[in-house]
C-alpha cells in the first residue's frame, strides 16, 4: 500500500516546498504542482508533491492515519 501524507506548505522556492507535516518539516519536490503558495495543503508521497488538498481532506486523512494505527 502506498501513503501520502497531508502537509501544509510553508514556503516555495525553485521547485522545493518546505511543508510541516504533524510538527515535522522537510522539503519536498513542488515540480508537479503549479500555483503553490505558502498555507497551501498538499499530499506528499516519496518526497514529492502530488496533489493540492483542502483543510477537510488533511483532517479526513490524519483521521483515518489514526484508525489504522489504532
Amino acid at each position: 500500500m502506498c501513503v501520502g501524507l497531508p502537509a501544509k506548505v510553508v514556503s516555495v522556492r525553485d521547485g522545493t516546498a518546505l511543508v510541516d507535516a504533524s510538527g515535522a518539516r522537510r522539503e519536498v519536490s513542488a515540480e508537479l504542482l503549479d500555483d503553490l503558495d505558502p498555507g497551501d495543503y498538499v499530499m506528499v508521497h516519496a518526497g514529492v508533491a502530488i496533489a493540492k488538498i483542502t483543510d477537510d481532506d488533511k483532517k479526513e486523512t490524519n483521521n483515518l492515519m489514526k484508525e489504522i494505527d489504532a
